[in-house]
């Protein structure tokens, strides 16, 4: 697999003539070893150890339901109380970040309110703080630790 604008880290590959497997330390079991799940799987990496972003907190490709249609969010962080902090959508490293993609997390975060939203193919991340009481998005330069995303999330 090709290598990403992320930190190098060791997984459990199964090799097999249908297709090699990888192995999903957040959901436990061995999943299709895809291009996006190659990103998806350094992203839940990067944000656990470099980011502390609890495992037991990051829900990885769960339904939510939007204008009465199942739909499939990559990644979202809960905060400590069980409340979005933010959604993630990962696409594969050839799929160019584009408005669509953008609109795509946008939709899952109309449901989700999530303060924080994250866009990656592996090499292009774009890391969104939303304000929604006074109604502003903001990109950030990086992606906050855990502890710094609660910090900003938790009103006084």
């Amino acid at each position: 697999m090709q290598k990403l604008q992320l930190p190098e880290y060791s997984f459990r590959i199964r090799k097999r003539d249908a297709g090699d497997l990888i192995f999903d330390e957040f959901r436990h079991r061995w999943v299709a070893l895809t291009p996006e799940e190659w990103v998806r799987q350094h992203f839940l990496k990067y944000l656990s150890d470099e980011k502390k972003c609890p495992p037991s907190l990051m829900a990885v490709e769960k339904k939510v339901e939007i204008n009465e249609l199942q739909q499939r969010f990559d990644l979202l962080v809960y905060d400590r109380s069980g409340n979005p902090l933010m959604v993630a959508e990962f696409k594969a490293p050839h799929i160019s970040v584009t408005q669509a993609v953008f609109d795509q997390a946008l939709r899952y975060n109309s449901v989700l309110r999530a303060p924080y939203f994250l866009i990656s193919n592996g090499f292009n991340h774009f890391i969104c703080r939303i304000d929604y009481l006074n109604r502003l998005t903001s990109y950030l330069r990086e992606i906050p630790s855990f502890d710094d995303m609660v910090a900003w999330a938790t009103p006084e």
